[in-house]
C-alpha cells in the first residue's frame, strides 16, 4: 500500500459523501416550499438506506467474483474486507469509496418523483434498486463483468451512475404520473440560492468523484481533476449563451443546471481525454441537454427536476464522446474514433443501451413490487398540503407564530388544503 494513495482516497471519499447533502440543496431549492424538506430528505435518507444495503450485500454483488453479470455474496457483511491491500489502498477504504457512489446514484432518482411520491415506498424502492440494478451494472463495468471485458470506458460513472439513474428516474415518473397541478399552474423554485449552493458543493465534491476514481495519487488523478474543472466551465459558457440567445436573460437555475450537465458529461471521460478535449466536451454536451430540457417542458412528462435531460442525456453524450475523444497517449487505456479506433464508439453505445434497458426494466419491476405492499403516490390532499407536513410532520418554513396545521382524517383525498389555524396562547406567555 502507498500512503499518498490512501490519503487521496480518504479525502476523495469524504468529498463524494458531501455530494449527497449537496444534491439535497440542489434539488431542495427547485421545488415549492411546502415540499422542500421532503425533497432534501429523499437525498439525505439515501445515506442510511442505501449505505446499509451496500454494506450488507451491495458491495459484494458489485465487486466479488468474475461472473459476467453478477457478483456473489462472498463479501456480504464485509466478510474478508479489512485493512489488507486492494491495489495500493486498503480494501476497507475501497469499499467506503464505492459506497458513496452507490448512495448518491440512488439519490439522483428522487429528482423525477418529488412532490408526489410517498417517502416510505421511495426508501424501499431505492434500497432494492441499489441491490438489484445499481450493483449488477457496477459489476458489469468495474467489477469484472461483461462490459468491462468488452472494453467499455467509464472512468467514474457515466453509464454506471448517470445513465443508470436517469433510466430509473424516467420509469419512476411514468409509473407515478404527473403532479396534480402539473401544466395547470406554474411550479416555480422556492429558493434558487439553495440550488446555486448545491451546484457549487456538487462541483467541489465531484473532484473526489472523478479524481478519486484513479484510485491513486498519480497522473491519472491529476488529469481527471483538471478535466472536472474544465468541462463544466465549457458547459456553463455555452448554456449561458443559449439562454441569452433564446430569451435575452441568463438565469441562475440555468447556470446551476449547466454546471451539473458539464460534470455529468465529463464523468465517463475524466481520465481518458486531454484537457482541451474536456473543455470541448463540456461545451458540446450543453446543446443536447439544453434542448432536451426545453422539449420536456412542452410535454406531459413530469420529470420534475429534469433528471433525464441532465443525467440521462448528459451521461449518454459523455459516454459516446469518450468513445470519440479518448487518447491512449493520455490515459493508457484506449484510443477513441478520432484517433483511429471507431470500435470504441460502438462499445460505448452498447454500454449505454444495455445499462438503460436493464435499469428501465429492473426499475419497473421493483416499483410494481413495492406498490403491491404500499401505495407509491401521495393523495391529492397530501399533495395540496405538501409532503413536508404529511410525510415528515414538520415544515421548512414556519407559517406564522403559533400556527397549527389541521390535517385531514384518514382516507381523505379531495378538497383544497386547509388553512393554518392560529394557536391560542395563555395571556402573558412567552413569544
Amino acid at each position: 500500500m502507498k500512503s499518498a494513495d490512501t490519503v487521496w482516497l480518504l479525502v476523495s471519499t469524504a468529498l463524494v459523501l458531501l455530494m449527497t447533502p449537496a444534491l439535497a440543496f440542489f434539488y431542495g431549492g427547485l421545488v415549492r416550499s411546502k415540499n422542500a424538506l421532503n425533497t432534501m430528505m429523499m437525498s439525505v435518507a439515501a445515506l442510511g438506506a442505501v449505505g446499509t444495503a451496500w454494506t450488507i450485500a451491495g458491495y459484494s454483488l458489485a465487486f466479488s467474483g468474475e461472473a459476467p453479470g453478477w457478483g456473489n455474496l462472498r463479501l456480504a457483511f464485509l466478510s474478508g474486507v479489512g485493512l489488507d491491500a486492494k491495489g495500493t489502498i486498503p480494501h476497507l477504504l475501497f469499499f467506503a469509496y464505492q459506497a458513496t457512489f452507490a448512495i448518491v446514484t440512488a439519490a439522483l432518482i428522487s429528482g423525477s418523483v418529488v412532490e408526489r411520491m410517498r417517502f416510505a415506498p421511495y426508501l424501499a424502492f431505492i434500497t432494492l434498486w441499489s441491490l438489484f440494478v445499481y450493483a449488477p451494472v457496477a459489476h458489469w463495468v468495474w467489477g469484472g463483468g461483461w462490459l468491462g471485458k468488452l472494453g467499455a470506458l467509464d472512468f467514474a460513472g457515466g453509464t454506471v451512475v448517470h445513465v443508470n439513474a436517469a433510466a430509473a428516474a424516467l420509469v419512476a415518473c411514468l409509473v407515478l404520473g404527473p403532479r396534480k397541478d402539473f401544466a395547470r399552474q406554474a411550479v416555480l423554485p422556492h429558493h434558487v440560492p439553495f440550488t446555486l449552493l448545491g451546484a457549487g458543493l456538487l462541483w467541489f465534491g465531484w473532484f473526489g468523484f472523478n479524481g478519486g476514481s484513479a484510485l491513486a495519487a498519480n497522473g491519472s488523478a491529476v488529469l481527471a481533476f483538471v478535466n472536472t474543472m474544465l468541462a463544466p466551465i465549457g458547459t456553463l459558457l455555452v448554456w449561458t449563451i443559449l439562454d441569452l440567445s433564446r430569451s435575452g436573460r441568463a438565469t441562475a437555475v440555468g447556470a446551476a443546471t449547466g454546471i451539473v450537465v458539464g460534470l455529468v458529461a465529463v464523468t465517463p471521460a475524466a481520465g481518458y481525454v486531454r484537457p482541451v478535449a474536456a473543455l470541448a466536451l463540456g461545451g458540446l454536451a450543453a446543446f443536447p441537454s439544453y434542448f432536451a430540457l426545453l422539449w420536456r417542458a412542452r410535454t406531459r412528462l413530469d420529470d420534475s427536476l429534469d433528471v433525464v435531460a441532465a443525467h440521462g442525456v448528459g451521461g449518454t453524450v459523455g459516454a459516446l464522446l469518450t468513445g470519440v475523444l479518448a487518447e491512449k497517449a493520455w490515459s493508457g487505456a484506449a484510443d477513441g474514433a478520432l484517433f483511429g479506433n471507431p470500435r470504441q464508439l460502438a462499445v460505448q453505445a452498447v454500454a449505454v443501451a444495455a445499462t438503460a434497458l436493464y435499469s428501465a426494466g429492473g426499475s419497473f419491476v421493483l416499483l410494481k413490487l413495492v406498490a403491491a405492499f404500499a401505495p407509491l403516490r401521495a393523495t391529492r390532499t397530501e399533495e395540496g398540503l405538501g409532503l413536508d407536513v404529511t410525510q415528515h410532520g414538520e415544515e421548512a418554513y414556519a407559517r406564522g407564530e403559533g400556527a397549527i396545521l389541521v390535517l385531514p382524517g384518514p382516507g381523505a383525498d379531495a378538497g383544497p388544503a386547509p388553512a393554518a389555524v392560529p394557536a391560542l396562547r395563555p395571556s402573558g406567555s412567552a413569544a
